[in-house]
């Protein structure tokens, strides 16, 4: 079977697992004690470069790097991501670390809490503000959500390295189409429902969006309150929530390699954060959302409870796809034929705040 490496961030530590053969194994927990909201796999170089965003309770945040898939950890002398003296804001969280693809070699972008894009031209090693996004006109209005105000998905444009799409809890989705020196709100279709106008132009609590396979300008957005598909780059969202057994919901991830091909795992409602009817299910469409097909064979059939956040679902890049998902139970799932059927890689782990995961070809 392939060789892939799964990276699991928990509220206490980083687990790593590799499945070499048949068998998984995993280590950890590495950075104890430390959350790990946030990880990158650049598999860009000949080794992947992995990037782990941790949270020390003693010493805030850090950006931690490493060349060996996870033996050895550097930590840069001055802090990776810093805001400048001018802001007068401090670095909080590091939300995501997305590297670029390879139209833009040693690229990485990082999302932080208070809401902010960072750049790094030196594959993670130090980062830049992007000034234009924490300078945009609407930025006053912006109000934190729930879990604090953060900049929590990045993606990146194969086809132009300057399309820039990030989306902020709770302003919305914004994009860049000139590297970043211009920024604008990408929410038209989204519902607020918790504004008095639920239709503003931004101001919405995205919780993740995801991008198709084939089509770039093809995206999957869940909401707060809603799942929608844009198919012109995030100009404007249709509602695809129909089918589900729930609209709310934290995670989103797309197929490597089929079109319209997306995952879900809804959540009974913001204010009762557990699986929908709590049974533990993956919804999967494989036509844009016209349709949804729950995935639950090999996963707990009793009443389950564990709910998982916006980072914690993930695709690698295999063919036939592998799937995972952890929750706040602390147990971790993984599909290796698409989602179609599940196995338990690992139980009684800290709170899974976010899973990444990468084929290893050496």
């Amino acid at each position: 079977m392939t060789d892939v490496l799964l990276t699991v961030g928990t509220r206490k530590g980083l687990f790593i697992g590799r499945r070499q053969g048949g068998a998984w194994r995993f280590d950890g927990p590495h950075f104890n004690a430390q959350a790990v909201y946030s990880i990158g796999i650049d598999t860009r170089r000949p080794v992947p470069r992995l990037l782990v965003g941790g949270d020390s309770a003693h010493w805030g945040p850090s950006v931690f790097r490493s060349d060996d898939l996870g033996a050895t950890w550097v930590e840069p002398p001055q802090p990776a991501v810093k805001f400048p003296e001018f802001t007068g804001r401090s670095l909080e969280r590091v939300w995501q670390l997305h590297p670029a693809g390879p139209e833009a070699p040693d690229v990485v972008y990082a999302g932080t809490e208070p809401a902010a894009l960072f750049r790094s031209e030196d594959g993670g090693e130090s980062f830049t503000l992007v000034r234009p996004l924490w300078e945009h006109p609407t930025r006053s209005q912006w109000v934190p959500g729930g879990g604090g105000e953060g900049l929590h998905t990045i993606l990146t444009d194969p086809r132009d390295a300057r399309a820039v799409t990030v989306a902020v809890s709770t302003a919305g989705v914004f994009r860049t189409r000139d590297g970043g020196e211009s920024w604008a709100p990408a929410n038209h279709g989204v519902s607020a429902v918790f504004l008095p106008d639920q239709h503003p132009e931004f101001g919405q609590c995205v919780h993740k969006i995801a991008q198709d396979a084939a089509d770039p300008d093809r995206l999957f957005l869940q909401n707060h309150w809603g799942v929608y598909r844009s198919d012109d780059g995030g100009e404007r969202w249709q509602d695809i929530g129909e089918g589900l057994p729930s609209t709310f919901g934290f995670a989103a991830a797309t197929h490597p390699h089929r079109p319209d091909t997306a995952y879900v795992f809804p959540i009974t409602a913001d204010s009762d954060r557990v699986p929908a009817g709590n049974r533990c299910r993956v919804f999967r469409t494989s036509d844009g959302g016209r349709t949804w097909e729950p995935l639950s064979a090999g996963l707990p059939s009793q009443a389950h409870y564990g709910t998982v956040l916006r980072d914690a679902l993930c695709t690698d890049d295999a063919d036939p796809a592998g799937v995972y998902f952890g929750n706040r139970n602390g147990e971790v799932y993984a599909s290796a034929d698409d989602g179609d059927t599940w196995s338990l890689l690992a139980s009684h782990l800290p709170d899974v705040l976010c899973v990444r995961a990468a084929v290893i070809r050496q």
